[in-house]
């Protein structure tokens, strides 16, 4: 019987700390990701709070690739969604003056890239071969 209840308790604790641990390397992965973002936001000119908001930060992404807004809906399609990701981020290298090998790695190594897109030298050029993009928040 005491055996079973010390059993118990150390599972009890073993879960807590799993799900505490869980919480936490979630948290300071979104937070190194949200960081890159605010480094390419500042250079595109969007406002940096946008970085932090789900969902939202990859629609400006969408924005600053050049590519429709209509796009976020096949990110929702299995198979479609990994080729559209492709291109955006092909849309988003170029937007900052690289090309296909560092599109490549921001879509293998992505928090490494962005961090270089974010925080080099190179201005933000704009999006190229896209048509105008209208509907964001710009404030």
């Amino acid at each position: 019987m005491i055996t079973t209840l010390a059993t118990e308790v150390a599972n009890t604790t073993a879960a807590a700390g799993a799900s505490a641990g869980s919480l936490i390397g979630g948290l300071i992965g979104y937070l190194l990701v949200a960081f890159a973002l605010v480094g390419v936001f500042k250079k595109a000119d969007e406002p940096i709070w946008q970085a932090f908001v789900p969902i939202w930060n990859t629609i400006v992404l969408i924005k600053i690739s050049g590519k429709p807004i209509w796009w976020v809906i096949l990110l929702l399609i299995p198979i479609v969604n990994i080729v559209v990701w492709v291109i955006v981020l092909h849309g988003l290298s170029t937007s900052f003056g690289h090309g296909a090998g560092f599109t490549a790695g921001l879509f293998f190594l992505s928090i490494i890239f962005l961090y270089i897109l974010g925080y080099d030298s190179k201005p933000y050029e704009g999006a190229t071969g896209g048509e105008p993009v209208r509907g964001y928040a710009t404030a």
